[in-house]
């Protein structure tokens, strides 16, 4: 990190719009950013995040473009064809998730904010203090001009009429945001909050079926990150027995539960209230009864299935095929399905029960699909979505039961924003 800072503080300065002092300060971010826990572990985003500031940072735009980034970073061949290839899309997408995740988070002193906006690979950097001056060119400090009796009279009745004013004015000040009324029954209690993932049937080819293909392509699968990490590319027409198959209970936990778990729990650590994590046959009914619980998934998880069925927005099979389905009155009532999994549209259902069946507060987030699933996390993570949200809502909504039906837009088997379009409380 240091002899990337070194290199853009030194590097060309004709194209960049930043002082030294403005570098600096950017870079210590950074340096805060990946040592974070959303960072720590993602070898690609340290790599994606670092170089397109490294390049922002000394006026390159050119380098901020996706074939660039695909060629320096990702070794495509300098013709590769971007649109079929998304690597650096995903990639852009992940850090932006990660970003998002850091700064739910991080610590409010932070000087500036660094942002990956939709669309772009350009970083933006947003002040929450005016940016620093280089100590070469600051100003130097002006002799204090002493305010005249007469002024001072002037501002005083001007503080005592302002006063008077604000006396008068109705108390207009927020009993909260939006984010804590929605939370509010789950900081009330002392239990500390189940996120409860499920873990599907995870089968994986067995060391036998390995080594088997091994035998004819020699030198392939040979570690178990090579058989974890690659496809087994086997003959459509080979036939195959179920013993060549093995169950892992280790693995199978959906990409969108993972992100909207990590969304969560970056929530509750920034509010200091106790969570935990519970995965698949890891919490039962007799949990759900002790303590406010987050579930996440909808297919994949029976408890939401269940918790669900019988409310104005469900989650129906029927003939293989999965839709959300609305069981309003004899007219009005609607359903939603969900495009392809590389593009199209994803649905989501945001389910808040103050006193549900468990007997305990109960939230569900849960999509169609996994996307659907990321846009609930993050929709219920995010203080911008719930005020938009709920600016119509009832004035008592905080203390009603309410579900959100939330429609998010995949591109490149990236989710976008979730947008609100039914509501129901009671």
């Amino acid at each position: 990190m240091g002899t990337i800072a070194e290199s853009i503080i030194a590097g060309p300065k004709e194209n960049s719009s930043f002082t030294d002092a403005e570098k600096t300060t950017i870079l210590r971010e950074l340096r805060n950013i990946l040592d974070s826990q959303p960072f720590r572990n993602s070898v690609r985003g340290k790599q994606f995040l670092s170089y397109v500031i490294q390049h922002k940072l000394q006026g390159r735009d050119e380098f901020l473009k996706e074939r660039m980034i695909g060629i320096e970073i990702f070794h495509r061949k300098a013709d590769y064809p971007t649109a079929d290839d998304s690597v650096v899309r995903v990639q852009a997408g992940e850090v932006r998730r990660r970003l998002e995740q850091y700064y739910y988070a991080a610590p409010s002193s932070s000087p500036v904010r660094i942002e990956l906006p939709h669309g772009s690979y350009a970083p933006e950097f947003r002040w929450e203090t005016a940016p620093p001056l280089d100590t070469k060119t600051a100003p130097l400090p002006q002799k204090k001009r002493r305010l005249s009796w007469g002024a001072i009279g002037v501002v005083v009745v001007g503080l005592v009429l302002l006063a008077g004013l604000v006396g008068r004015l109705p108390n207009r000040t927020p009993k909260g945001s939006a984010l804590e009324q929605f939370w509010s029954p789950v900081f009330a209690t002392s239990q500390p909050v189940l996120i409860c993932l499920a873990r599907p049937v995870f089968y994986r080819p067995s060391l036998e079926l390995y080594r088997r293909y091994s035998k004819t392509h020699p030198g392939t699968f040979q570690t178990e990150v090579e058989r974890y990490d690659q496809p087994l590319p086997l003959d459509p027409k080979e036939r195959l027995v179920f013993g060549d198959l093995l169950i892992y209970h280790e693995y199978g936990v959906a990409d969108g539960d993972v992100y909207a778990a990590a969304q969560l729990s970056a929530l509750f650590d920034h509010i200091d209230k106790p969570s935990q994590v519970r995965i698949g046959p890891n919490y039962s009914f007799a949990d759900l009864r002790n303590s406010p619980a987050v579930l996440v998934g909808a297919f994949n998880n029976r408890w939401t299935l269940q918790m669900t069925a019988n409310l104005r927005f469900a989650f129906v099979e029927e003939n293989g095929n999965l839709r959300i389905q609305e069981k309003g009155p004899a007219g009005s009532s609607k359903s939603w399905v969900r495009g392809s999994e590389q593009i199209g549209e994803d649905f989501a259902v945001v389910t808040r029960l103050l006193d549900a069946k468990t007997g305990q507060v109960l939230i569900a987030a849960a999509g169609l699909g996994a996307h659907g699933t990321q846009a609930a996390g993050e929709f219920i993570s995010r203080r911008d979505y719930l005020e938009e949200a709920f600016r119509t809502a009832p004035s008592d909504w905080q203390k009603k039961n309410l579900q959100v039906v939330l429609e998010t837009t995949v591109t490149d088997s990236v989710a976008g924003p979730p947008r609100v379009i039914a509501t129901y409380f009671w």
